[in-house]
């Protein structure tokens, strides 16, 4: 009787010692995920600023592109001074168009960089969630295991701290390795 109690005791502090080790690394994965969450939703706030500064440079474009329209229709009727001076506006508008069509270029790129950093900030974001959850159902399993001295228990658990320690490691090594069947099932 006094063996199956050292083994129930060793067991226990095993689990004590599991149970410490995954509360510490949960922390540590929970607030490196608290920091991606923020980084997300800067890039989001950027996209969407991005998108909204791109929408007024075509708004921008597409009056111009009108009054373009109207100086070219004037300019056929027009003659001497007049003339010139609807020339000097086409040139003007031209340009103006020219421009904002260059500027988009370069807003839309922006934009989409940063919705690329959204993506890639959320491969990670899931990592950690993943990692947090299988710690949870770890850690309540290992108090189950402690209760019942059930050693299968125990190597259920396991499985869980392994998936929990592979996906928070994946989350702080950058890996871009997806639980999309786990990501796609829980959404």
């Amino acid at each position: 009787m006094a063996e199956n109690n050292d083994e129930h005791s060793g067991l226990n502090n095993f689990v004590a010692v599991l149970v410490a080790i995954t509360a510490t690394f949960m922390a540590i994965c929970n607030i490196k995920d608290g920091n991606i969450t923020q980084a997300m939703a800067q890039a989001q706030a950027n996209a969407v600023d991005a998108w909204s500064y791109y929408q007024s440079k075509s708004t921008k474009q597409n009056l111009a592109e009108s009054v373009l329209d109207q100086l070219t229709i004037q300019r056929e009727f027009a003659s001497g001074p007049a003339r010139d001076a609807i020339e000097k506006k086409v040139a003007l508008y031209e340009s103006n168009v020219k421009r904002y069509e260059s500027e988009k270029a370069a807003i839309k790129t922006k934009a989409e960089g940063f919705q690329k950093e959204y993506d890639a900030l959320n491969v990670h974001d899931d990592q950690f969630d993943m990692s947090d959850a299988a710690f949870s159902v770890a850690l309540a399993i290992l108090g189950v295991t402690a209760l019942t001295k059930k050693k299968w228990l125990f190597a259920v658990a396991i499985a869980f701290l392994l998936f929990g320690f592979f996906f928070g490691a994946a989350g702080f090594l950058g890996w871009t390795v997806h639980p999309d069947f786990i990501a796609r099932w829980l959404s």
